[in-house]
């Protein structure tokens, strides 16, 4: 007779330490809007793509998409924490928007693969989720918004989009290197409250 391992633990809902990490890096968005960005034509160079790359990578997909929609409804609210102290909805439709709108998805990309990684967090697997993450899905939706909202043409949108890549890689980089040393220090234990 077969003896089957016994089922892997479930988690369900939300924990209050749950609640606590999601404020912790919704704030960690809003501190580095603090952090003077570096104007590249109509969307600028931020610090704050680095905590979007990082939530996820710590927190997993639950609580790092929920700590960013927390930061992006505190700054649809018209709190002035996007860069240079905007804030409100006329943010979102700016050349910008894409991809402030684009972090959620980069978050449950990123968070969905750390995720199933999880709990031995690997450096160079993770610096390739991050990447893809960080870069590709960031593009992907903020380059063409940037183009439309913008009125640039394809070739335009790519020379604009040039400009950020040596900056996010070294964000993502920085990311990865961060949550490696989290896991490795302080496993982070998963959402929700565990179900028997």
């Amino acid at each position: 007779m077969t003896v089957s391992p016994p089922p892997a633990p479930r988690y369900r809902g939300l924990a209050t330490r749950d609640l606590a990490l999601i404020a912790l890096f919704a704030a960690l968005l809003a501190a580095m809007s603090l952090v003077p960005g570096i104007p590249v034509g109509s969307v600028p160079i931020t610090l704050q793509t680095l905590v979007v790359v990082l939530a996820p990578s710590i927190l997993g997909a639950k609580r790092g998409v929920l700590a960013v929609v927390t930061f992006l409804a505190l700054a649809a609210a018209g709190l002035p924490i996007l860069s240079g102290g905007a804030g409100g909805l006329a943010s979102f439709a700016g050349a910008s928007g894409g991809f402030l709108v684009s972090w959620i998805f980069v978050a449950l990309f990123i968070g969905l693969l750390t995720d199933r990684m999880l709990p031995k967090y690997r450096f160079w697997r993770g610096l390739v989720i991050n990447l893809a993450g960080g870069i590709v899905v960031c593009y992907l939706i903020g380059g063409p918004w940037m183009a439309l909202v913008a009125g640039l043409d394809l070739t335009a949108a790519l020379v604009a989009l040039a400009a950020f890549v040596p900056g996010d890689v070294v964000k993502v980089v920085v990311a990865t290197l961060i949550a490696t040393s989290v896991h490795r220090a302080y496993p982070v234990p998963p959402a929700g409250n565990r179900v028997a």
